[in-house]
């Protein structure tokens, strides 16, 4: 059934339609400063589509919790453990409820923590219930940063891999992602890339303007003017909204926000004694309870079984039969179980498109399983080896002066990349056809093409590498630090491990 909801109008008067089914096959990005209107936006998508579909709404500043009272959401605080948060979700999805889920009083990292468990949630729940869901978030580029902050990694990775999950992945399970984010630069690229759908408001900076064109397919010179536009015009573009950039002015909406932009208002007369009157203190504030803030986040379940992982409990011996101790391993005989348990891991086609956190708490449990003496393996550690084994290399590669040069170079790059990037090298190294971009894509933990079309060009940008072409077309990778060039490869070549896993 084909729905267009009203979202206000555009020039010469026209309504401007949304094409609410199209928007969850497409997902939405929406981009508007501080003061742009884009909170009154989403506002007026929800009020307008609510009948349509069910909806939930992940609300860092508890604005949109007027909806339960017009519409009926149901209202949850975000002030509990991940593990009730996952278990509403569920159960959200399981009856088909509208809900808000609002963070408003949450610091960031409990917030981050929060929004990622009801993603989680609500993305795991059973196939028989994979109805469709518009999931708006707020302030996405607070759950999806496009570098660290000043949360810890272990938070930020675990919001991103869920907004990651949502954007990516959450089609298939009905769940349509509206993501609304006041910086493009700010916001992690493969998240903002999944969108097909767009709403561009009000933008200062160059850097959010020159994205924000790229996005419509506009020539940069036209980005100036996105400074131009007032509060509450955004140019739309996407097939849910118009096949071209169409300016279009939002609509009123029924409901309003429990805060609102701040509006002059002349000061009182001051009062005689008004020196009295600020350095008196009320007798009640000697008695009022002093308000704590919440306290902190659980600790990951990754550091604690780490922490299991390091000391095992000394055990009490039976009389009759004392318990024998484990014959200590020497370094070689330690490193072929830990090369076996991450080749176990490793060999699951599925792993690619697990996030790390998981395969990491994954391997502390299989090495503790194999009794692997010593301390484990850091999270760091891990993903560094888990890079370097999905490159496929030899021993005889591995051994030689140019892989080493190639590890060297790799350590400049983020961790999520370093599995590409050894991926290739490896290549160049060994003079094997150029990686596909499925095959590139597979590294990355994605199935989108054009993102690993994107990697190749951020590789360029940073003078890593350099890509050309041969008379046929294929493509070839060049390593100016490792003298190496990839043979020629097509780039739309199937790969082996996709089809695998697509044959079970």
């Amino acid at each position: 059934m084909q729905v267009g909801i009203d979202m206000g109008i555009v020039s010469g008067g026209a309504p401007a339609k949304l094409d609410i089914e199209e928007l969850l096959a497409t997902r939405l990005l929406v981009q508007g400063n501080s003061g742009s209107g884009k909170s009154h936006l989403l506002r007026r998508l929800l009020e307008q589509s609510a009948p349509w579909v069910q909806q939930v709404v992940i609300d860092p500043e508890g604005d949109f919790v007027t909806l339960s009272e017009k519409f009926g959401h149901v209202v949850v605080d975000g002030e509990r453990s991940e593990a009730e948060l996952a278990g509403i979700a569920n159960r959200i999805r399981k009856n088909r409820v509208s809900c808000v889920l609002t963070l408003e009083g949450l610091d960031l990292e409990e917030q981050m923590r929060a929004a990622a468990a009801f993603l989680n949630g609500m993305f795991d729940a059973d196939r028989e219930y994979w109805y469709p869901v518009l999931v708006v978030v707020d302030e996405a580029q607070m759950f999806a940063p496009s570098v660290g902050g000043d949360v810890s990694e272990d938070a930020r990775k675990l919001s991103l891999g869920a907004m990651t999950n949502l954007m990516c992945r959450g089609r298939k399970r009905g769940l349509a992602g509206v993501i609304a984010t006041q910086r493009l630069a700010k916001l992690a690229k493969n998240v903002a890339a999944e969108a097909s759908n767009f709403l561009m408001g009000r933008t200062f900076l160059d850097i959010d303007m020159a994205r924000a064109a790229d996005l419509l397919g506009m020539d940069r010179r036209q980005a100036e003017m996105f400074r131009d536009l007032k509060r509450g015009n955004f140019v739309a573009l996407g097939p849910a909204l118009s096949r071209r950039p169409l300016p279009i002015v939002i609509g009123t909406v029924e409901t309003s926000a429990r805060s609102s932009s701040p509006k002059l208002m002349p000061l009182p007369d001051a009062p005689q004694d008004v020196e009295d009157l600020i350095f008196t203190p009320d007798p009640e504030e000697f008695t009022r309870p002093m308000v704590r803030r919440a306290p902190p986040a659980p600790r990951p379940t990754t550091d604690i079984l780490a922490e299991l992982s390091r000391s095992t409990p000394a055990a009490v011996p039976a009389p009759q039969e004392p318990r024998v101790a484990q014959p200590e391993l020497s370094a070689e005989e330690r490193e072929e179980r830990l090369s076996a348990v991450l080749s176990e891991i490793l060999d699951d086609v599925q792993s690619a498109y697990r996030t790390d956190s998981v395969l990491y708490q994954d391997f502390l449990v299989r090495a503790r399983m194999r009794r692997l003496p010593g301390p484990p393996l850091s999270l760091g550690e891990f993903r560094r080896r888990t890079a370097i084994a999905r490159s496929g290399v030899d021993m005889e590669t591995a051994s030689s002066e140019a892989w080493a040069t190639a590890l060297s170079l790799s350590s400049g790059v983020s961790d999520d990349l370093q599995g590409v990037f050894l991926l290739m090298a490896k290549a160049a190294i060994s003079g094997e056809p150029c990686p596909s971009d499925a095959r590139i894509a597979r590294a990355y933990g994605t199935h989108s093409a054009r993102r690993a079309r994107r990697l190749l060009g951020y590789f360029e940008e940073q003078g890593l590498i350099v890509v050309h072409a041969d008379f046929s077309g294929k493509r070839i990778v060049a390593f100016p630090d490792l003298q190496a060039e990839t043979a020629p490869g097509s780039a739309d070549a199937p790969d082996v491990g996709e089809e695998r896993l697509a044959a079970e």
